[in-house]
């Protein structure tokens, strides 16, 4: 059974930086596109920052400049590097990853940017 599992989440200060790690474990043996999405009450999940298996990435606009999404191929760990946060950053960050021809969705970790 595959599984993806999301670190790194916490509370910081606004300004400041946080790294999320999504490791996905079980028999995988085939990956794809992995992505990070967002969700904050009251509003619908937002697309991050994806990542496809050649390396290439996008980003929403809010966070270009400050995010940056990363994996390593071999081992299915995948990161998001977050700097400069914004209260608006605020959310339940979400790892998303296409896997063994499948679609895979971590429980998320919170990431909270207050002063």
């Amino acid at each position: 059974q595959v599984q993806l599992v999301e670190s790194g989440g916490g509370l910081v200060q606004p300004g400041g930086s946080l790294t999320l790690t999504c490791i996905a474990s079980g028999n995988v043996f085939s990956t794809y596109a992995m992505a990070w999405y967002r969700q904050s009450p009251g509003n619908q999940r937002e697309l991050v920052a994806t990542i496809t298996s050649g390396g290439q990435t996008t980003y929403t606009d809010s966070v270009k400049g400050r995010f940056t999404i990363s994996r390593n191929y071999h081992n299915h760990t995948m990161w998001l590097q977050m700097s400069n946060l914004k209260p608006e950053d605020t959310a339940v960050y979400h790892c998303n990853g296409a896997l063994n021809y499948a679609i895979y969705w971590g429980q998320g970790t919170q990431v909270t940017v207050s002063s």
